[in-house]
């Protein structure tokens, strides 16, 4: 069973082109990315304590997701380029959040739902990045990352499934992903990864 959908709409060309303008920008924006997913699932952890089945797994998450930070920080190190003073707004990740419904057990779905839509997005753009670098270690950094974020939009999935119907999982799955690909084709084209 295939545990995460298709993303409704593609990236467009316009995007990549934004990014490899600006890798630097897009560098920077990638380390703050890390950090809030790692963020986002330690965040689970709390919200969520008595979730046994699926703790050990956000931590292991969480734990990865800073280990690509401490990773794009040693790419931006190499290159002299300073993390930003401050993580600006995610209008993306906003907007999305925007669509969690209320009721403990529905926000919870969502939430691990959503984490599953915006892995999946990495995973599609950090394949757009591996494809566009000439770098040879660049390439072969974001191949991985293309890789673990696919993984990382199975995993909330799965997750899901331990506690709630797989029709009502995937009924609602491909509910947020629509919402995401009207979300993604309404924002600019710039060298961030959402």
């Amino acid at each position: 069973m295939q545990l995460r959908l298709p993303l409704v709409k593609s990236s467009a060309p316009a995007w990549i082109e934004a990014v490899m303008k600006d890798f630097n920008s897009f560098l920077q924006d990638h380390a703050d990315c890390e950090r809030k997913a790692s963020a986002f699932a330690m965040s689970m952890v709390a919200k969520y304590p008595d979730r046994t089945e699926i703790l050990p797994e956000l931590i292991d998450t969480a734990l990865e997701e800073m280990e690509h930070f401490k990773q794009v920080y040693s790419i931006m190190e190499q290159k002299k380029i300073q993390l930003k003073h401050e993580i600006t707004e995610d209008v993306y990740v906003k907007k999305l959040l925007g669509l969690l419904r209320h009721g403990r057990d529905e926000r919870f779905l969502d939430r691990l739902l959503l984490g599953s839509v915006i892995e999946s997005r990495g995973a599609e753009r950090f394949k757009l990045v591996y494809e566009a670098l000439e770098d040879t270690e660049l390439k072969k950094f974001y191949h991985h990352l293309w890789a673990s974020e696919a993984k990382h939009g199975e995993v909330f999935v799965r997750m899901a499934l331990n506690y709630f119907p797989e029709n009502k999982v995937f009924q609602r799955l491909n509910e947020l992903n629509e919402e995401e690909g009207k979300i993604i084709s309404s924002l600019p084209y710039t060298a961030a990864l959402h």
